[in-house]
């Protein structure tokens, strides 16, 4: 999310230049890629890039086949075999095939608008591009860019056909699954490549707590583009280091974070009575992450205090708390902390242990 907002940004600062623009999007991978699909770098026909597709080694190429895009105004498709393609100027070794739509923008694209959409609301997105068409639909030609509406269930801008009831139950896959997915639609002649892209909420972070300890969690919270809310004695804090959270709750007033399965909560008030409480308050929700920050022994207090007042934790409620918290990276700073309790939380979000890359076996991301 962070890197559509910055191109977001990015593309209405340009307007004030009147230079003419293109993004670049992964839109398929196969095999091993630094990045995946839904990668994007918007590009200004004076060579000024916003974004990524990879890790450097297509940037330069795809700069130069964008400014072609916006010289012609039309939307195309380049296909990348890092394994094979040495005339980009460097080995690129990542042994993977990628796709890249390429598309000249203005400011009533749809792409634009649908990007919008996503930034617009914190809940779980769908896009879904044409990436290959031969049907003579205008609607269904590459490059077009269409939004589903999670809550409202409907797929904005295509009217209803054969067609859009196939992109329908694909997006319904991609639901389940939590995985973009890339598809093929095929009638008689009529062939349609697509690609539905799942774009989460961002993560939202609940810190309880108001000591100094607090403030480079929410620098590196709102490094990451998470949503930040905090519970504490508002007075004691420092207003200068709470520019990062969108969500302030005093303490002795009973409104509290609003937590949904995409948010992890921290428990880091240091006073023993308020952690207690404040964990008491979560147990309901949906958060799958709990921190509790602290020794071993301290957790133990807490769940003898809870069994004491009949508020024993269930398995499933030790599954999701994380005490100590953190991820074993010999952190001691409040940094380091920081570091490492943000860590845990992506490796816990994720499905990942939080080992070393250099140890794993297994290719570093999923493949399809």
């Amino acid at each position: 999310m962070k890197e559509i907002k910055s191109i977001l940004k990015f593309f209405k600062e340009g307007q004030s230049t009147g230079e003419q623009c293109a993004l670049a999007q992964v839109v398929r991978v196969e095999g091993s890629s630094y990045r995946r699909e839904g990668a994007r770098m918007i590009v200004f026909e004076s060579g000024i890039f916003e974004g990524g597709i990879s890790g450097g080694c297509l940037e330069g190429d795809t700069l130069k086949r964008s400014q072609l895009a916006i010289l012609k105004q039309e939307p195309s498709i380049i296909t990348y075999d890092t394994s094979k393609e040495l005339e980009i100027g460097i080995g690129l070794g990542c042994n993977g095939i990628i796709d890249v739509l390429l598309s000249p923008l203005k400011p009533d694209s749809e792409i634009l608008a649908n990007l919008e959409k996503c930034t617009s609301q914190r809940r779980t997105h769908i896009i879904v591009t044409i990436t290959a068409s031969n049907m003579k639909e205008e609607t269904l030609k590459l490059g077009r860019s269409f939004y589903y509406d999670t809550d409202k269930k409907i797929l904005e801008g295509m009217e209803p056909n054969e067609v859009k009831n196939f992109i329908l139950t694909k997006i319904e896959q991609v639901l389940k699954e939590g995985k973009s997915r890339s598809y093929v639609y095929t009638s008689n002649e009529d062939i349609l490549n697509f690609h539905v892209e799942l774009i989460p909420a961002q993560y939202h972070i609940a810190i309880y707590g108001d000591n100094y300890d607090v403030y480079p969690l929410i620098e590196l919270a709102g490094l990451l583009d998470w949503e930040i809310s905090l519970v504490g004695n508002i007075q004691k804090l420092r207003k200068a280091h709470l520019n990062r959270v969108k969500n302030i709750y005093p303490k002795h007033l009973p409104e509290r974070p609003k937590i949904d399965e995409r948010t992890a909560v921290i428990i880091m008030a240091h006073d023993f009575k308020t952690d207690v409480n404040n964990l008491k308050s979560v147990l309901n929700s949906a958060t799958p992450y709990i921190a509790s920050l602290g020794p071993k022994k301290r957790f133990e207090k807490i769940k003898n205090k809870l069994e004491e007042e009949g508020q024993g934790l269930s398995k499933q409620d030790l599954l999701r708390i994380h005490a100590p918290c953190g991820l074993e990276i010999g952190a001691d700073s409040p940094e380091e902390i920081a570091l490492s309790i943000c860590s845990e939380i992506i490796s816990s979000f994720t499905g990942k242990e939080g080992g070393m890359l250099r140890k794993k076996t297994n290719p570093i991301h999923d493949r399809s």
